[in-house]
């Protein structure tokens, strides 16, 4: 085994315990984020191109079965039906395998599939790949069947205990309006929590794909928890929403545009805020506005507080 390869097995053992530790200790919050992570790595791993890759396609195949049952338990986290899930004693019995991933040779011991051919990328990193105005052919309304694997759609977390004089904060995504709405498949939206300089204060969320596009609507009407307390917010934060669509011809999922609201924007009731062009910037230093049509992101938000 080359260096290389150990290493990589090795940070990949590592974040599987990680997972599976928070998930045996019923932290769910933290355990569906590391195993979302998880499986996008091994994602991006089985999609590489390069030639010098550590793994043989079969073993590539292996893990990306192992990164579909990931999402699996991850999902299972987030259920309220109790029945065919993902167990976390099923997700353990993966661990060796992850393991020894280039002697493995028995037969997978779940019935899932690998990874489909959609490319997954990170949050924000399709944004380097392509500045263009989107110019995809097909009729208006179009779908592409199949699943989304690692982060999308529809991973939304559940809201956080409440806390004596601590505020939490729903965000319900009504709908965006976009001139080309009905021409935009399997769209979704991503939401994030950013400070000053990007980074993350709390867990990317994304909404399933949208209920249904009409006229220059796309229409979601989805609950999406903010996972902190707006007291324990830093200064400058906000809270950003990456709409996403998928583009056939490229074979990727891609940003469309994004809007972002300030705290000083949180109050309870509807909101409507502005779309800028891509790429997503999360330091809100050089803002483009989408349009100058009266095209808005259609928010209401509730404020929870004990």
């Amino acid at each position: 085994m080359s260096e290389a390869a150990r290493s990589l097995l090795q940070r990949w053992g590592a974040s599987f315990r990680k997972g599976t530790d928070f998930d045996s200790w019923g932290q769910l919050v933290e355990a569906i984020d590391e195993y979302q992570i998880l499986a996008r790595h091994l994602q991006k791993e089985v999609q590489s191109q390069h030639n010098n890759s550590e793994f043989t396609e079969d073993q590539k195949k292996t893990i990306a079965k192992i990164a579909t049952c990931l999402e699996l338990r991850s999902a299972a986290l987030q259920s309220t039906q109790s029945q065919d899930e993902f167990k976390l004693e099923d997700l353990k019995k993966l661990e060796p395998i992850l393991k020894n991933i280039l002697t493995y040779n028995k037969e997978f011991p779940f019935d899932v599939q690998p990874v489909p051919l959609r490319k997954i990328l990170a949050p924000g990193e399709e944004e380097h790949l392509e500045f263009e105005e989107d110019d995809e052919e097909g009729g208006a309304g179009a779908g592409s069947p199949g699943f989304f694997p690692a982060r999308v759609p529809g991973t939304l977390l559940p809201r956080l205990p409440s806390e004596p004089g601590m505020t939490l904060l729903t965000i319900n995504i009504e709908k965006i309006g976009l001139k080309d709405a009905g021409q935009c498949i399997d769209p979704y939206i991503t939401v994030s929590v950013k400070d000053l300089n990007g980074i993350d204060l709390t867990p990317v969320q994304d909404t399933p794909v949208a209920l249904r596009k009409e006229d220059t609507y796309v229409h979601f009407n989805v609950d999406i928890e903010i996972q902190k307390h707006i007291e324990k917010l830093t200064k400058g934060a906000a809270i950003f929403f990456g709409i996403k669509h998928y583009k056939p011809k490229k074979r990727f999922t891609s940003t469309k545009c994004f809007a972002f609201m300030e705290m000083d924007e949180i109050k309870p009731g509807a909101i409507v805020i502005e779309l800028y062009k891509k790429p997503t910037d999360f330091k809100r230093k050089k803002l483009q506005l989408l349009t100058k049509k009266p095209l808005y992101l259609h928010l209401h938000q509730t404020l929870h507080k004990e």
